[in-house]
């Protein structure tokens, strides 16, 4: 036995487990009230997540029974939930994706779940909150390392405070980094103003992306149309930059847009933000107008990007 599995270390896991397992239990309650099992709802989160995922791939990864993510595949295909397309190096397997209404079905699980644990949280105060969080980080670290991950950041809901921090360092960042004037800040403080009035969680969100309960950036999915969504406000540290947090924070904006039913993303940048614009690249967003202008003090190239979801 390893010299770290101590009786008293095996009964504090197994503590923990059972009450974790309590506490998941009561997480899952909603799915009562859904067409789907817990394993359904975990292979639509899979697909949710993930472009074209080989069944196989979803079999593996959940250590599912091949016969019964079959049956799974074929009720969501009845169902209209999925599209299947044969794999090219292998005719047998089959690469699926979401439907439109399969987005939509999770979409409602997805919220659901939401609510669920936004339920659990609501007692504790911010710092607990926090460290609950953290705690939780700590054990994925401890049992399965992320050795492609540099360092180690979180991406978290917005909270009190967190509008503040964001107007300040935009406004400081861009000042410093491409001396534009304070009408940039003025800029920042509306359309944060107005996130908060008009906020539908259905619809919009802000993730703040945090490292040792420190905010290193910020990013905001808002509604344009009931079709498109907007990506706003990507913003990350200096100290942070070159560990992967503006990416991940682009890519839980795509997956937060589509989460919500969107079916287009789109932003708007300025040609001089040349990491920024890389990012969005490598994330599948194509330049789609430009157009000169000047703001904040500069002449700028304003350009539009899209992409699909």
């Amino acid at each position: 036995m390893p010299t770290n599995g101590t009786d008293d270390h095996i009964a504090a896991v197994r503590t923990f487990n059972r009450f974790y397992t309590r506490k998941l239990g009561v997480l899952d309650q909603h799915l009562g009230k859904s067409p789907f099992s817990l394993s359904e709802a975990r292979v639509l989160y899979e697909l949710a997540h993930r472009d074209d995922l080989a069944a196989k791939e979803i079999g593996n990864e959940l250590g599912l029974d091949p016969g019964y993510l079959s049956r799974i595949v074929q009720g969501f295909d009845e169902k209209g939930l999925i599209t299947r397309k044969p794999l090219p190096a292998d005719r047998r397997q089959y690469q699926l994706s979401l439907t439109a209404k399969g987005r939509q079905a999770f979409a409602k699980l997805n919220l659901g779940s939401q609510n669920e644990v936004a339920a659990m949280l609501a007692p504790l105060s911010a710092g607990d909150a926090a460290r609950l969080t953290q705690a939780m980080a700590t054990i994925e670290d401890v049992l399965e390392p992320r050795r492609s991950q540099p360092a180690a950041f979180m991406l978290r809901s917005h909270r009190v405070g967190d509008m503040g921090w964001v107007i300040s360092r935009q406004a400081a960042a861009y000042a410093a980094d491409y001396n534009w004037d304070i009408s940039y800040e003025a800029l920042v403080a509306k359309i944060c103003a107005q996130f908060i009035e008009n906020y539908d969680p259905a619809r919009e969100h802000c993730w703040i992306a945090e490292a040792n309960g420190e905010p290193i950036g910020s990013i905001f999915l808002v509604k344009a149309t009931d079709e498109i969504a907007k990506l706003r406000l990507l913003q990350v540290e200096k100290k942070a930059r070159g560990l992967g947090v503006g990416r991940a924070l682009v890519e839980q904006c795509i997956q937060g847009a589509r989460e919500r039913g969107y079916s287009r993303m789109t932003l708007w940048t300025q040609s001089i933000l040349v990491a920024a614009r890389g990012i969005y690249q490598s994330a599948g967003f194509r330049l789609v107008a430009t157009e000169p202008h000047h703001s904040f003090g500069q002449d700028l190239v304003g350009e539009t990007w899209e992409r699909d979801l």
